[in-house]
């Protein structure tokens, strides 16, 4: 009896002792679940607050998964890599620009796409363009076959309507000095402008005061079909030639490298892109290069001559009047626009296209005042063929 009482007690005490761990398990349980969930909620706090800070410093900005598909569909379309820009005018620095300009395939004159080469026209200016509505005249009807760009003085906004060939063709600008390196740099910046349009093949200098002596479709035709850039590229003799040289610009240009031709030129798409890229020469001539040694006449000659001698014209394809003594070339005014006058212009001396004598030399013409406007817009069915 008193050992049945005695394996009662224990039994008792037993159970009594299981019946207590059991509670505290049971209480350690919900403890330990809830510090697993309090961590994890600190953590996801903790992301949540560092990717609102980066955010707001980083500038990380979410796309919906449409934009995400949006934007990487225009990445990998060839389309959308070489249509030209909407518009010419953009946020670029000249850096920037130079060197977006200067990037080309490798594989050169094979393109995957069709393209129809077309012809850069680009004028350098000072504001208006006095002879728009002979040039509107000149380009109707040939669309898809040229471009424009105009590099005017950054304060000057032009009023063309939007039915207008010049509407918007507008770039960015610096201000230019005449004979200064500032005008070598505003022809790179059209030419880099012109080179982010792929389909410009042909890149043609002209000034404010320029007028065509031909026919969209002559022009055209005359230009693709050469085998040469039209560039002068003359070792002259004299103090206006050989006599502005300075030793030091070599050893990068020796003095019987030194030419000299014609600011008003046009040249492949080759050499547009050897001018834009080029770091080398454009030092030295930007410090040893200036009045009376003129930049503009002997920058882009030189170093085109030097790599490509046997690529170059030697000869401009804008016919100027020198005749008359002075820094400047003769202008012409309404009173001098006769037939006669217009007539003999691209016949004005001697010259070679493709090898062969020919009997057309120039295909532009200046220096034309404002008051010239209304005799060649008379003259111009006639005589200049559109």
């Amino acid at each position: 009896m008193g050992m049945e009482e005695g394996v009662k007690d224990n039994t008792v005490s037993a159970s009594a002792s299981n019946l207590r761990h059991a509670n505290q398990s049971r209480a350690v349980f919900p403890m330990r679940v809830l510090q697993v969930f309090l961590l994890f909620f600190v953590l996801v706090l903790g992301i949540s607050v560092v990717s609102i800070h980066m955010i707001k410093y980083l500038k990380i900005q979410t796309l919906s998964p449409t934009t995400l598909i949006s934007a990487c569909d225009e990445r990998t379309t060839l389309e959308s890599f070489i249509k030209p820009p909407l518009s010419v005018w953009h946020s670029m620095n000249d850096s920037e620009l130079l060197w977006r300009a200067s990037m080309v395939p490798r594989i050169y004159n094979k393109y995957p796409f069709k393209r129809v080469p077309k012809i850069a026209f680009m004028f350098l200016t000072k504001a208006p363009l006095p002879f728009a509505p002979l040039w509107e005249r000149f380009f109707k009807g040939h669309e898809g076959f040229y471009s424009i760009y105009v590099h005017a003085l950054p304060n000057y906004t032009s009023d063309f309507s939007s039915s207008s060939v010049f509407y918007r063709r507008q770039i960015p600008s610096q201000p230019v000095a005449w004979g200064e390196m500032s005008m070598c740099e505003a022809e790179r910046r059209l030419l880099a402008n012109a080179l982010l349009d792929f389909s410009n093949e042909w890149f043609v200098l002209l000034s404010e005061a320029c007028i065509p002596l031909r026919g969209f479709e002559f022009i055209y035709n005359y230009v693709s079909r050469s085998r040469y850039s039209f560039m002068g590229s003359v070792d002259e003799d004299g103090p206006h030639g050989r006599g502005r040289y300075s030793y030091a610009m070599g050893p990068e240009v020796r003095l019987s490298q030194w030419r000299k031709g014609s600011q008003w030129f046009e040249i492949n798409r080759l050499f547009a892109i050897e001018i834009v890229g080029d770091v080398i020469y454009y030092r030295k001539f930007k410090e040893f290069c200036r009045p009376p040694c003129y930049v503009d006449e002997h920058y882009f000659p030189t170093m085109l001559s030097i790599p490509y001698p046997n690529f170059l014209a030697n000869r401009t394809l804008t016919w100027t009047d020198w005749s008359r003594a002075g820094a400047h070339p003769a202008t012409f005014g309404k009173d001098d626009i006769t037939e006669r006058f217009l007539e003999k212009l691209p016949r004005a001396q001697s010259c070679f296209y493709n090898d062969q004598p020919s009997q057309v030399c120039y295909l532009f013409a200046r220096k034309f005042a404002p008051s010239a406007l209304e005799p060649l817009l008379k003259l111009a069915p006639k005589i200049l063929g559109f």
